[in-house]
């Protein structure tokens, strides 16, 4: 009777390979007609012929086996990403061509911007198209602090945006405040201008002339929508503007006086964020701080409560009230 032949990717292994190789690393080795059932043990070089007889198979150790098929998934994953890339790059100017039958002053209520730079090249066109007003909701990027030529370019766009007589309202997070990027940024900017902070902001959000957004579509941020459902663009503005109303208006002044029960601000935040069992490195992500100062915050709370553990922290958060209250 001929054995059943398993087929499956070459990052898997069958339960009958799986059998195969358990007995092939008990035993030593076995020989080529024992393994006729799982051919993908060959063909992934986890039983290999010796080197004095060709018919006697010898497996190679656990760790190289899983080596291996990790190997072989990573590759996968990479070829479909390119793929999914390349697919992407096709139809990114199929999507703008339009049926016979539309008006050409029609646009799409939704667009995909396949690459920061097109993304970039499109915030850029709707930049010199507007003319009234642009809402931004910025959280804190390492990448572009870094980066003084994508600083100034944008000083530029926005400039000549509020040279036309528009005017621009921008939400950051707290830490914001503390950036020397930022306060060159408006000390330079004249016009209708006004930054605003919290402690937490929503992803990043940029509205133009209350006709077009734009908003991110992947969690590494390599790919943008562009909004201009009327909808959507309204929740959006309803958004923002609640935000708005709760910010901080961004002045030399720290918004980390102490309260009366000596929790700063920033530490209610945090002690919020860690109630709801968050890590540091969420807790960071989410106030625009590195992690190393999230830590230090973290450590000056527990010495304010009196807390010696993690565990101990939590529940005297809860115990002290400090989140009944506003910071």
């Amino acid at each position: 009777m001929t054995p059943e032949v398993h087929h499956h990717g070459a990052e898997e292994l069958c339960d009958a390979g799986l059998r195969i190789y358990a007995r092939a690393l008990q035993e030593g080795h076995l020989r080529s007609v024992d393994t006729a059932a799982a051919p993908c043990l060959i063909d992934n070089g986890i039983l290999h012929p010796a080197v004095d007889d060709l018919d006697r198979l010898e497996p190679v150790p656990p760790t190289v086996a899983l080596q291996r098929l990790l190997r072989s998934s990573e590759d996968r994953i990479a070829d479909e990403r390119r793929r999914g890339q390349r697919m992407a790059d096709v139809f990114e100017p199929l999507i703008r061509l339009r049926p016979a039958n539309v008006p050409h002053e029609d646009t799409p209520a939704l667009r995909i911007l396949s690459s920061k730079k097109r993304t970039g090249q499109a915030i850029e066109e709707a930049m010199a198209e507007g003319r009234r007003e642009l809402l931004a909701i910025q959280p804190h990027d390492s990448h572009v602090s870094k980066h003084p030529d994508i600083l100034e370019g944008a000083m530029e766009r926005d400039q000549a945006f509020l040279d036309r007589g528009a005017r621009m309202r921008a939400l950051y997070q707290h830490t914001a405040r503390h950036a020397p990027y930022q306060r060159v940024r408006y000390e330079r900017l004249t016009g209708d201008v006004e930054a605003r902070t919290l402690d937490e902001v929503t992803d990043r959000l940029i509205i133009i002339d209350r006709t077009v957004a734009f908003i991110p579509a992947s969690a590494d941020r390599s790919l943008a929508l562009e909004v201009r459902h009327p909808a959507l663009i309204t929740y959006f503005v309803s958004t923002f503007d609640r935000l708005w109303r709760l910010a901080t208006p961004m002045h030399p002044q720290a918004v980390e006086q102490p309260t009366l029960n000596g929790i700063t601000p920033r530490q209610h935040a945090i002690a919020a964020l860690l109630v709801e069992g968050h890590t540091d490195n969420v807790i960071a992500e989410r106030l625009g701080m590195n992690v190393r100062t999230a830590r230090v915050h973290i450590a000056k709370l527990a010495a304010t409560l009196g807390s010696e553990s993690r565990a101990q922290l939590g529940y005297l958060i809860g115990q002290s009230g400090i989140l009944d209250r506003e910071g």
